[in-house]
Formats: C-alpha cells, sequence, structure tokens
C-alpha cells in the first residue's frame, strides 16, 4: 500500500536539548524529586513483553534490581519465550510493507513527537527510572534519558532528511534519482544497561528509515527501556513496527539470527559478545535472503596523554571526569593515563590528582551530593575488587581509593593506581569500573610512549591528547590517528554530543558507523538507483559503428 506525497517538506532545524541543572530549589529539582518519589512508593513494577501492539506475559520472571539498594528491584519483567519471539518476528515482518510505505514525512513526526514526549510529559520519570535502575546520578541521568535521547530523535529526522536529498546528476533527456529502501526482513536491536538513549537509538535509527525492529533491552536497563518503548508508542509507532522482547539474550538473540529474514543487527555492548555473534552470523549465511548488516559498538580501553607542555589543572580535571563519571561505566570512560615525570610530582599532577579524587562522594543517587553511584550490579562488583586486587598482585600501587562495600549496594570507591609496567594488566583491559592506572614516563621518551599507547589496548574507541603546543597537538593527533575513533584536545576523552562528536570507535571497539551522524542512517538503507528516459531510442547502433 502506498500513500500519496503531495508536498516536499522540512522538519523542524534540530538543536541540541538544553540541559537542566537540578540546582536546590529549581522546578526541575521538584519534579525530579516527586518522580522518584513516585517510583519508589509504586515499585516493583511489572514490564510484559508487548509483541504487534499487545502486551504478552509469559510467567517466566526476571527482576531488575535497584543497585544503589540491591534488597528492592525496580520492576519484574517477562522473559520471551521462543513462541513469543517467533511472533515478534513474523508481526514485525507483516508490519514492514505499510511502515515502508508511509510517507517519509509521517515517520518523522512521530520521532519528533517522541523527542517532545521525553522533553516534557516523561523527563522526570524517565530521569528517575535511569538514576534508580541503572544506578546514574541527577546530571549523569539527565544527560542521557533525557537530553541524548531527544537528540538522537530529533537529529536523526534531520540526518534522514539530508540523506534522501542526495542526488545523483542527471544528463539531457534523463532523469536520475535514487531511493534508499529499507533493509528486507527485520533489524535486531541489542541495546547496553548504560545508557537509557542508546536503547532509543538502536530501534530509532533503523526504523526512522523504514525498517521493522525487535528490541531486546538489557535485563538491567528493563524498566527505563519499556519507558522510552510506551513514549515512541503514544507518539503513534504503529503496532508490530518494533517489538519489545526482554529475555535472555543467548536465547532470544540466537533464535534471531537464525532466522531467514534476519537483516541487520544493531548491538552495543561487549566485545566478547560482539565477536562470537559475528561468528554465528558467518555459520548462518547461507540461510539469509541477503547479507545482513553488523552494527556494533562495543569496547574501550580509553586514554588520555599529557605532553609537558600542558595545562596541569586542567588535565587533572578533565581526566577525574572522564574517568570517573557514571562510576567508569561508559564505554568512552578513561582508564589509562600517560603522565610525564617532570608534571607528575614537581609539576603538581600527582597530588592534584589524588586531591582532587578523594574529594569524590561516593553513595545511593538519591542523596543528590554524591557523585558516583553504584556499579551496575554483583558481577560488575566482582569483577572490578578481583581486577584491583590482581593489580596489586602484579605491583600496582594503589595511589587512592581500592576500597570497595556491597552490603546494601554495589559501592566502588574511584580508585588510581600507579604502575611501572606500561603493558599491565590494567593499562590493556577493559575494566568498566571507576578505576585509572597511571603510568609515569620519562619526558625523553615521548614518542616512545606514543608507540606503547598505540599498542598496547586491542581497543580504538576514545582518547584525549593535552599539549597547550600547537605543534605538538597537530603532530599527535596524526600519529595517533587510528588508535581512536574520537580524539580530543585538551577536553575529556567521554561526553560525545549528538550532531557535534559522531561517536563510534575502530579496531575491537566496534565498526564505526558514527551515532550521532548521518552516517548511521547508511547502514540500514539499501539504496536503489532509477534511471528514466524521456526520450525514445531509435538506433540501436552508436556512430563509432558508421562506415
Amino acid at each position: 500500500m502506498s500513500f500519496a506525497q503531495l508536498g516536499s517538506f522540512t522538519v523542524p532545524p534540530p538543536t541540541n536539548e538544553p540541559t537542566k541543572n537540578y540546582a536546590p530549589g529549581s522546578p526541575e529539582r521538584v519534579a525530579l524529586e516527586a518522580a522518584l518519589k513516585d517510583i519508589q512508593q509504586a515499585l516493583p513494577f511489572e514490564v510484559p513483553c508487548v509483541v504487534n501492539g499487545k502486551e504478552v506475559r509469559t510467567g517466566n520472571l526476571d527482576k531488575q534490581p535497584i543497585p544503589s539498594t540491591h534488597a528492592k528491584h525496580l520492576c519484574t519483567f517477562h522473559n520471551a519465550t521462543p513462541e513469543v519471539l517467533k511472533s515478534a518476528i513474523d508481526g514485525a515482518l507483516k508490519a514492514q510493507k505499510q511502515w515502508e510505505s508511509l510517507p517519509w514525512a509521517d515517520r518523522a513526526a512521530i520521532f519528533l513527537r517522541a523527542a517532545d514526549l521525553a522533553a516534557t510529559k516523561y523527563r522526570y520519570q524517565l530521569v528517575a527510572a535511569t538514576m534508580l535502575g541503572q544506578g546514574k546520578t541527577i546530571w549523569q541521568a539527565e544527560i542521557d534519558a533525557a537530553c541524548e535521547l531527544i537528540d538522537f530523535w530529533r537529529f536523526g529526522a534531520h540526518f534522514v532528511q539530508e540523506l534522501y536529498a542526495i542526488q545523483p546528476k542527471s544528463s539531457e533527456g534523463v532523469w536520475n534519482r535514487v531511493e534508499y529502501r529499507p533493509l528486507e526482513g527485520f533489524v535486531l536491536a541489542v541495546s547496553p544497561f548504560n545508557f537509557t538513549a542508546i536503547g532509543g537509538n538502536l530501534v530509532g535509527a533503523p526504523a526512522l528509515v523504514g525498517n521493522v525492529v525487535v528490541w531486546k533491552p538489557a535485563p538491567a536497563a528493563t524498566y527505563a527501556s519499556y519507558i522510552v518503548f510506551k513514549i515512541l508508542v503514544e507518539a503513534g509507532i504503529p503496532p508490530g513496527v518494533i517489538q519489545f522482547v526482554p529475555g535472555p539474550a543467548e536465547e532470544v538473540v540466537g533464535q534471531a539470527i537464525a532466522h531467514p529474514s534476519f537483516a541487520a543487527l544493531h548491538f552495543t555492548g561487549s566485545t566478547h559478545v560482539f565477536r562470537k555473534l559475528w561468528k554465528d552470523i558467518g555459520n548462518n549465511i547461507e540461510k539469509y535472503r541477503a547479507y545482513p548488516r553488523i552494527v556494533g559498538e562495543t569496547g574501550g580501553k580509553n586514554w588520555h596523554v599529557v605532553h609537558p607542555s600542558a595545562d596541569v589543572k586542567n588535565a587533572v580535571m578533565q581526566t577525574v571526569r572522564g574517568a570517573f563519571e557514571y562510576q567508569g561505566q561508559k564505554c568512552s570512560a578513561c582508564s589509562r593515563l600517560y603522565v610525564p615525570r617532570s608534571l607528575w610530582e614537581q609539576g603538581g599532577f600527582k597530588q592534584q590528582l589524588l586531591d582532587e579524587t578523594a574529594k569524590i562522594a561516593v553513595g545511593d543517587v538519591t542523596k543528590f551530593t554524591n557523585f558516583l553511584g553504584p556499579v551496575i550490579g554483583r558481577p560488575a562488583w566482582d569483577r572490578i575488587t578481583s581486577t584491583v586486587a590482581k593489580a596489586k598482585e602484579e605491583g600496582a600501587q594503589v595511589l587512592v581509593g581500592g576500597g570497595a562495600d556491597d552490603s546494601t549496594g554495589y559501592f566502588v570507591q574511584p580508585t588510581v593506581l600507579l604502575t611501572t609496567d606500561p603493558q599491565s594488566l590494567t593499562m590493556s583491559q577493559e575494566i568498566f569500573g571507576p578505576v585509572l592506572t597511571v603510568y609515569v614516563y620519562e619526558d625523553s621518551k615521548w614518542e616512545e610512549t606514543l608507540d606503547l599507547l598505540d599498542s598496547t589496548s586491542i581497543y580504538a574507541l576514545t582518547g584525549a591528547i593535552f599539549a597547550q603546543d600547537r605543534n605538538v597537538l597537530a603532530q599527535t593527533a596524526a600519529r595517533l590517528r587510528h588508535a581512536a575513533g574520537n580524539v580530543y584536545l585538551n577536553d575529556k576523552c567521554t561526553g560525545a554530543v549528538v550532531g557535534q562528536q559522531p561517536f563510534g570507535g575502530g579496531r575491537a571497539s566496534g565498526t564505526n558507523d558514527k551515532s550521532g551522524s548521518i552516517g548511521i542512517f547508511y547502514r540500514f538503507t539499501s539504496a536503489r538507483a532509477v534511471k528514466e528516459s524521456f526520450a525514445g531510442l531509435q538506433s540501436w547502433g552508436y556512430p563509432s559503428n558508421l562506415a
């Protein structure tokens, strides 16, 4: 079924959603406090699967604990069974034809309305759910569940409009044009716990260009993801276009990628899982109707490198934020720091870093003065604490932090380690926690240090260069061209903003398809070139064939 397109429409110019400050006594703090109270009084919530617009309760239940107070859980959710997932895939494929035929302006309007709903009606509910369920402080939840989510949808509509406008040239008597078709089949979106906004983007980017999506959210982000899904439904997403199927990753994903109509994977999560999925998709390649697109963003072992010319205070403050915000549970978080000996002791870098880190308050996110909350759960707490213990056994020195407490919540103190081995465990392997390892290099070995930085880790997601010497900034950025997909000059290696810093990394960090930019939308379209001739052909021969 096709619909008439009776005009050429332009979406409103996007601007980044302003961040609310939540200062004491401000209207937004009052509203957030009320939202937190409402959720805490009503929990635990029940979250169903939603397939073809209908809630499905399988009775196969799991809980989403509250990491600040793990004796409580935010919600109980129904896991999708194989029968439910089959119905979700079949329903998505059935919905595909009408969805892709819907005029672009109508698809765009749904996501623009969803952005406005997230900015207004649902803002504080989203922020509160992300704080409680995923252990984020006010600021971290605001920039994620509110601002970034809103930006993904508003800028996404703008980027798709730009994509559709990219058209070929035509010659006399010919009209050439390109259609950016959705993929044949369904997209599987597998979203992580650490960013509510990523879930909204993993489903939103493919759906904006006419794809249907089966969404498996992370168990530790189920409730906030469910709110995102309900926003899209209220905004007008037709039943079946996005299917919401919480469930065990191995079973849900395995069944989905074994389906002949599996068309694409949109994934954010661990490197190990992504690599396994890539292999599994490869092993299934003869089952598929077309070659699936594989789009993924995984881990990082992100770095700050400080040149002797750097502004020490700025480098210290940027490192504290980059390493410890959201407990280091960002794929972009700084976890290795290279500092010249001339700045480390005599230049005051060490003392400032330790003093500032020691000031950080850690605790329940509902106490707003805490700068850090809990890590996401028991497996994360065990992994982080055991990694610090192994680092100490290797000879690393704990300069500050190192403590942890799991009696009521999964809390880990921000920790700074000092190592003399630039390829040690915590300099090379991802930790995903509030642990920063420092390596002090000799000033005369700047070039060798850059080589070490570039070769130590399998990852290449984010990095930051601190120097006041312009030549150093330019030369270092060029030398480390492949060491990070996002590089920052005199700024921390976290905090990419939609529409400003397209995000993604290379090497083991992912496919670098740059979410938050037009680039991501190419991956979920299959272009068709159309040539139309207006003048008939009078002869099959060419002038060169004449005698």
